[in-house]
């Protein structure tokens, strides 16, 4: 059966949040959203392209920091209102130069930095 994007439970903004894991050590590197049109334009290109909401744009992965996202593939979870991306990272996924945005635990009701920018 043929994907069609429009057959997915996005929010009242016509988003649906994508998480981005990589592929080779299965670790989640960040979550983002996603319409319609950017879930075609990832499958159509390869390359993951979220919808950035401060900006109202398309925002492809890697475009100006050269951190690239190559979709492996494409998750639906059970209830067709969150996305998986299986991909290959290039360089860090976070804004910040970390390798993953979930850098920061909770632990003991403190929270402690697990990883430094450039890590």
């Amino acid at each position: 059966m043929a994907f069609d994007p429009t057959t997915l439970r996005y929010d009242a903004a016509g988003l649906i949040p994508c998480i981005a894991q990589d592929e080779g050590t299965g670790e989640v590197l960040m979550m983002a959203w996603m319409n319609a049109d950017a879930v075609a334009r990832t499958l159509a290109t390869g390359r993951v392209t979220y919808w950035s909401r401060s900006r109202a744009a398309f925002w492809v992965k890697g475009e100006s920091s050269g951190h690239v996202q190559e979709l492996v593939e494409l998750r639906v979870d059970c209830d067709r209102d969150c996305l998986l991306a299986v991909v290959r990272q290039t360089g860090p996924a976070c804004h910040t130069n970390r390798r993953t945005c979930f850098y920061t635990a909770i632990r003991g009701g403190e929270e402690v930095e697990l990883m430094q920018p450039g890590a």
